[in-house]
This record gives structure tokens, sequence and C-alpha cells, in this order.
């Protein structure tokens, strides 16, 4: 059976290489190389050494996820992309889709799903957790109101305008701790707020909670 090849994209040094082990452990897989960003990555991969998949961060300094994978689609069409991200950011998410990458992860998911998403792509399937599905039937459904608030974001106001502590949110939501601190610094930079206050009282505006 063919070894599936493996290039990590990612800024985060101690990161890439927790996944570097737990993908070489994954029978059939094995890392080839890993890059901080996106300039790194296309100086490593060469017509007679590329991977198969690469796992690519998002937000990373110089070349970002996004610049990557449209760079990718045009010179290595051939190359399958998943991509990796701390929280599930609407916009990126929908402009990382139309870019035709073949999965995404959540970079605080279970290791097995990281080896089913390698599993799917390989097999020239895609992996999509259920929450791109969600975005997906949004961005269909609410074209014009899409580029505000997604799903997620309103269900974590929502909780956010309620006694519940972070970590209770974040179990509420079944997500980490770091991925609920993701939606808070998101909406933050969206909303033009800098408190949970601030979120509640957008809550109450719009009719998302009561007093």
């Amino acid at each position: 059976m063919k070894t599936i090849q493996i290039a990590l994209v990612d800024d985060h040094r101690l990161f890439r290489s927790g996944i570097a082990s737990l993908i070489n452990n994954f029978i059939g897989y094995k890392v080839i190389f890993e890059a901080s960003n996106g300039d790194e990555m296309i100086s490593k991969i060469k017509p007679d050494f590329r991977p198969d998949i690469i796992l690519l961060d998002i937000n990373m300094p110089g070349m970002n996820g996004i610049n990557t994978a449209r760079g990718l689609k045009t010179a290595y069409p051939q190359i399958q992309v998943i991509v990796l991200s701390m929280f599930d950011d609407a916009d990126k998410v929908l402009a990382m889709l139309k870019l035709g990458v073949k999965g995404y992860l959540l970079k605080d998911s279970e290791p097995i799903e990281f080896e089913r998403a390698l599993q799917k792509v390989s097999q020239g399937e895609l992996y999509y957790p259920e929450f791109v599905t969600r975005l997906l039937l949004d961005s269909i459904n609410n074209p014009v109101e899409f580029d505000k608030l997604n799903s997620r974001e309103v269900e974590f106001l929502k909780l956010v305008a309620t006694e519940l502590t972070y970590k209770e949110i974040a179990d509420q939501m079944r997500i980490s701790v770091r991925t609920v601190d993701g939606y808070r610094d998101q909406l933050f930079e969206k909303l033009h707020v800098k408190s949970r206050v601030g979120l509640v009282l957008y809550a109450i505006k719009n009719k998302l909670t009561e007093l």
C-alpha cells in the first residue's frame, strides 16, 4: 500500500511537532516536511518532491492560508488541502471552500478526526465537520445576512448573555475553551465591542436574548 505523504504548514512549532508525531503513528501516512508559512512551503515543494496532502493553517505571518491555497490551486492542483483552524470563522471557511480545499479540521479535534480526515481526503472524498455544513447551508439560505453573524456565533452570543462561565459555554457548545476564546475575540472585532458586557448589550439590542 502506498504511503500517503503529508506536509504541515503552521506557524506554531510545538503544534506542528505534536501533529507530525500523531500522523507518523498512523499506518500509511508520513510527514515529509513542515513549514511555518506559505512562502516556506513553496520553497520546499519540487516537481519530484511534493506531498499528497497539505494540512494548512489559515492564520499565519507572511503568506497566509488563503493565499497559499490559492497558489496551490494554480501551481499544484493535484495536491489536496485540509484546512487547520482555531475556530470556525465563517468568512474564512467559505473563502477556503471556494478554493477547493478537501477538508477542514479544528486544531483541537480529537486524533481520530485527524485520521478520518486523512483517510477520506486520500481516497478522493471530502471531510467537512458538521459546522462547515451548517455554514454552507446558512450561506445559501441567508446570502445577504451571512457576512454578519453565522449560526454558531449567534448561539455563542445567546449563551454569553446568560450566567454561564466561558468554560460552561464551551461544554454546552461541545467545543474547547480555546475555541470559545476564539469566538469571543472574533466577535469583539466584528461587533466593535471590548468586553462581555458589550456582547450582552448587542445580544439584547438585536433581540437574541431578553432582560
